[in-house]
């Protein structure tokens, strides 16, 4: 008897919503841990990867805003310093902060803007995202951005609930961390700004009696931050001077150059590519929440037969959510009394419900998000992370237990792209990919390795310094263009590396072989049969090669 009671226990507690909560969680971790060095790093990787190096080793970092903020470089070192310097290694801390996005979802459910239904769907979304898992797999800045993001927010819902200034100083410390770690932060800020200006305005949020001070504390916070990584613990405080105007010079130019551009769209069809029931249920939530006048209800209404009330079943809840809101109060203030009215915490507030009005900030923040991204004009996969955080809260709005079965069916589909784009331990032609480093440079490591001498006589050398670093960089010596026979020949060189495209048509006592450095999804080759590569998804690479010359030994002929 004791035995079934207890066997119940456990099947209730694992089959309740914290239970399933964990699981989540448990193939969140499972999906950002496993292998993690499963591929070669990626060309900005090994370049992260490489000044985090030579400042745990040498000392040496200043910023510079084409590499983006200090943030990445000195956690990075740190963890190096700790665990050693390796692939794996480099990429724990975007794992774990990727992960650390699932159990942020858990407090802005126990405040009450998600009900059990969304948030599990949420949490199952963020942890099987193509996208998402990816770029938590990825030694770049974007997943640290979208952590601190989420970190922003969960300070801010806390602070207005229960305006306490521990709250402020973790939002300020949110700000400061983002805002070292990539240039796009700002666009969070404004965003995470202006929405607490509109419930404060409308009366659905008031400012405590410190909120004046509490403001001033997380600026300070955020502030103070900023100040110690951009100048490098205070090694180089000239970069506090001019290093903002020098980032906003650099990606003003880059988006006037459109280095790696493309259409307004370019995100639109990375979600039809790998997000596509995300996407699909965030139009879907935008619909039901504006409801343009009552089109949702009414196609309810006839698809049902008659108007649903209260006690017909699991719709009560949902639709509870959905009433009207309370008529606002009639506001006969100017400005300039509204105003003294705020900063002096009067005026009546407003009944709100809590889920709404989550769904309608999402909206905002998705919808502000997909036109800043579709302006600016370098396009790179990863910055479809800032559209997609936002379009999963507003993909779970009004979750039914019906609408919840359709998610997680759909899932099926983020699962097997996962395991596609992440998990193939082979060259993937895919968008989500931008000169990633191919598989076949292991091929040319090995030539390396049995040499004692290389020449590296091209440009096109990450991530040799990367895989190279340390007793194992003696070995090779960089010309960065074409070197004369004579070079070579007089260097006794075992190994000479060339690019294709600037090479020499043979060496005598050397044999060539022709390898993929980096590759790239090519829409120039595949733009004739678009709706066939999206279910096959095969066709041309575009692709840089490496020509690898190895001496030959005495005796036998190249």
């Amino acid at each position: 008897m004791k035995a079934a009671v207890f066997a119940a226990g456990v099947r209730e507690r694992l089959l309740s919503f914290e239970g399933f909560f964990l699981l989540i969680l448990l193939v969140t971790i499972a999906l950002r841990f496993y292998s993690l060095d499963l591929k070669l790093f990626h060309h900005d990787e090994a370049i992260h990867a490489w000044f985090s190096y030579r400042l745990l080793t040498e000392g040496v970092y200043t910023y510079d805003p084409m590499y983006h903020g200090p943030f990445l470089y000195y956690v990075t070192a740190g963890v190096f310093s700790f665990l050693g310097d390796s692939d794996f290694v480099g990429r724990l801390l975007p794992a774990l902060l990727g992960t650390l996005l699932v159990p942020l979802v858990y407090p802005i459910y126990r405040l009450g803007y998600l009900d059990k239904k969304q948030a599990l769907v949420a949490a199952l979304f963020l942890a099987v995202s193509p996208n998402m898992v990816y770029f938590s797999r990825f030694l770049r800045n974007d997943i640290f951005i979208a952590f601190f993001t989420m970190l922003l927010l969960v300070a801010l819902l806390y602070y207005f609930e229960r305006q306490k200034v521990q709250y402020a100083l973790i939002a300020g410390a949110a700000i400061g961390f983002g805002m070292t770690a990539k240039e796009n932060m700002p666009i969070v800020v404004l965003i995470f700004g202006a929405y607490p200006l509109y419930l404060i305005w409308t009366r659905k949020v008031r400012l405590p009696a410190s909120g004046v001070r509490d403001l001033a504390l997380g600026a300070l916070v955020a502030v103070g931050i900023m100040a110690v990584l951009y100048s490098s613990f205070g090694a180089h405080p000239e970069v506090l001077m001019d290093g903002w105007l020098r980032a906003i010079e650099h990606w003003t130019s880059m988006h006037q150059a459109q280095r790696l551009g493309g259409p307004p769209y370019f995100y639109i069809l990375l979600f039809l590519l790998y997000e596509v029931p995300i996407l699909i249920l965030a139009v879907v939530g935008v619909l039901q929440f504006v409801d343009i006048p009552g089109i949702v209800s009414r196609w309810r209404e006839k698809r049902t037969g008659h108007v649903e009330s209260p006690g017909e079943g699991e719709e009560t809840e949902v639709e509870a959510a959905r009433e009207v809101e309370a008529p606002p109060v009639e506001r006969t203030l100017g400005f300039k009394d509204r105003l003294r009215e705020i900063l002096s915490g009067g005026g009546e507030l407003l009944p709100i419900d809590r889920q709404k009005e989550f769904a309608r900030f999402t909206i905002f923040w998705m919808l502000l998000s997909l036109v800043a991204y579709a302006y600016i004009g370098e396009k790179v996969p990863w910055l479809i992370l800032h559209q997609l955080l936002p379009m999963i809260f507003v993909a779970v709005y009004m979750m039914t237990t019906k609408k919840a079965v359709i998610a997680v069916v759909a899932s099926i589909f983020l699962v097997a792209m996962t395991f596609h784009v992440v998990f193939t331990p082979a060259d993937i032609n895919e968008p989500i990919v931008q000169v990633q480093n191919s598989e076949d440079l292991r091929e040319v490591f090995a030539k390396i390795d049995a040499a004692d001498k290389v020449a590296v006589a091209t440009d096109s050398y990450w991530p040799l310094p990367w895989y190279y670093r340390g007793d194992r960089a003696s070995k090779l010596a960089y010309y960065s263009q074409k070197v004369s026979e004579s070079t070579i020949y007089g260097g006794d060189f075992d190994v000479v590396i060339t690019h294709d495209g600037d090479t020499s048509p043979t060496l005598e006592g050397y044999a060539k072989e022709t390898y993929r450095l980096n590759y790239w999804f090519s829409y120039e080759e595949n733009k004739d049969r678009l709706l066939e590569y999206y279910f096959l998804r095969d066709g041309k690479m575009g692709s840089r090669n490496l020509e690898v010359f190895s001496r030959v030994p005495t005796g036998t002929t190249a």
